[in-house]
C-alpha cells in the first residue's frame, strides 16, 4: 500500500503540505497512523505540481526521510495543485522510480494506493513501468477521467481482492476514489485537500465512505457511492 495526498486551491509551498504538518507524508512513511496493509512507505516517493497547466514531477526510490535535498528544495516549490505520495511497493513490484507515483500522460498527475492483479488489466504501452498501479494509471488515462468511477467497479469485478484508491489532479480538478481503503478530505480556507489519512489532528477532517467517488473543482466537493 501507499500514502497519498492531493491539493487544490491557492498557491502554496509543497513543504507546507508533504513534511511540514505533524503527520505529514514524511512522517507517514515510517509510521503511518491508519494503514491497513504495511507497516511503513519506504519504496520511494514522488511529488507532482503544476507549474500553470503543465504537471512536474520529483521523484526518488528511496525513503522519503532520507532526501535532505528535497527537504532543502521544497519550502522554495510553490503549486496551486499538487499529487503528492510515499509508496510501500506490492510484493514482487519493481523498487525504481518508473514505478513510482505520480504517473502522468502529460495532462494529469495519478497516485495509486493499493493492489491490483496485473491479469485484469488491459495490455498497455504507455505504461510507465511493469508494475501495477503504473499499468492502472495508463489504464485510467486511456479511458478518461470521466470514466473513473466506471473503470473501478470494473476492475474490481474482475479483481475482487482489488483495492483502488486513485487519486488524480489535472491542475483545476482533483479526482479521488475510496475503494479498500481509507481517504479522508479537509476544506480548508484557501483550499481542499483530499489524503489517505488526515496529516494533523484538526477536527474538520473528513472520512469519505469505502466505495465513493470524490470530485473536486474549485472549493465545491462532490461524493457520488460506486458499486
Amino acid at each position: 500500500m501507499c500514502r497519498h495526498l492531493g491539493w487544490l486551491g491557492a498557491e502554496v509551498t509543497i513543504s507546507s503540505l508533504v513534511l511540514d504538518p505533524p503527520q505529514g507524508l514524511r512522517v507517514q512513511s515510517y509510521a503511518p497512523r491508519r494503514q491497513k496493509y504495511g507497516l511503513m512507505n519506504a519504496d520511494g516517493w514522488g511529488v507532482g505540481f503544476f507549474d500553470g497547466r503543465v504537471p512536474r514531477r520529483w521523484r526518488g526510490a528511496v525513503p522519503l526521510w532520507g532526501e535532505r535535498s528535497f527537504e532543502s528544495v521544497a519550502p522554495a516549490l510553490r503549486s496551486h495543485c499538487v499529487v503528492a505520495t510515499v509508496r510501500s511497493a506490492t510484493v514482487g513490484m519493481p523498487i525504481e522510480v518508473s514505478a513510482t507515483a505520480p504517473f502522468t500522460d502529460g495532462h494529469w498527475l495519478l497516485s495509486h494506493n493499493g493492489v491490483v492483479d496485473r491479469a485484469v488489466l488491459p495490455a498497455s504501452l504507455s505504461a510507465e513501468s511493469v508494475c501495477d498501479s503504473a499499468i492502472l494509471a495508463a489504464v485510467v488515462f486511456a479511458r478518461g477521467m470521466d470514466a473513473l468511477g466506471d473503470t473501478v467497479v470494473e476492475i474490481a469485478a474482475a479483481d475482487p481482492l482489488a483495492r483502488l484508491n486513485i487519486l488524480a489532479a489535472d491542475g483545476s480538478r482533483l479526482v479521488a476514489t475510496a475503494w479498500g481503503d481509507t481517504l479522508s478530505i479537509l476544506r480548508r480556507g484557501d483550499g481542499v485537500v483530499l489524503a489517505s489519512e488526515p496529516y494533523d489532528d484538526d477536527p474538520d477532517w473528513e472520512d469519505v465512505p469505502d466505495r465513493h467517488l470524490v470530485d473536486v473543482i474549485g472549493n465545491h466537493v462532490a461524493l457520488t457511492a460506486l458499486g
